[in-house]
């Protein structure tokens, strides 16, 4: 009995820590992906718009281990990131905190789904929150890049997703749950 209560405690702690590593991991990627784009250096080529690979980075991690990638993280590093981009305060946020909101609701069937429907799925979301995030500026009559050049960002970050997906799975560890990462009603451990 006491054996079977320290294993216990003991994966219980283990359990704990792997969120807190992680979400230092999370926190730490976004950190320095928040630093390349506001670095005075180009990444991408002039003409074509850089990928966001905060939100697939976010939203990949999100599909894969949604307890590694608290809410209010989420939301803060967004929040933080519309302040460095001067973008409207909180608008972005909010659309990205109901996409992995919806992205975390729908997690344990999309994970018994393979990656073409998971890929659809992303990609369905990121239009869905950049159409909505462009008709809010047009009603308050905000300006804006292009549409072109809109479509453009999320045709990239669209292409990019499986390539985080790849890295985030290599470099990370960050996998699919599988029922023994899972309790009884499917949720995360």
């Amino acid at each position: 009995m006491f054996w079977a209560r320290m294993v216990a405690l003991m994966v219980e702690n283990n359990i704990t820590a792997n969120r807190w590593i992680y979400g230092l991991a999370y926190f730490g990627v976004m950190a320095l992906l928040t630093l390349l784009y506001v670095m005075p250096i180009e990444l991408w080529p002039s003409r074509i718009p850089g990928p966001d690979l905060l939100i697939c980075v976010t939203f990949a991690w999100v599909l894969r281990r949604p307890q590694y990638v608290p809410t209010l993280l989420v939301a803060a590093v967004i929040f933080v990131t519309d302040v460095l981009f001067l973008r409207p305060l909180g608008l972005w946020t909010a659309l990205v905190v109901v996409a992995i909101e919806f992205l975390r609701v729908r997690e344990s069937g999309l994970r018994e789904q393979g990656f073409a429907v998971e890929w659809a799925t992303v990609s369905a979301l990121l239009l869905a929150i950049t159409i909505a995030n462009r008709l809010i500026l047009t009603v308050f009559l905000v300006d804006q890049t292009g549409i072109g050049l809109m479509i453009l960002q999320l045709l990239v970050t669209i292409l990019a997703y499986p390539l985080v997906v790849l890295l985030s799975r290599f470099a990370f560890s960050v996998n699919k749950m599988t029922p023994r990462d899972t309790d009884a009603r499917g949720r995360p451990r």
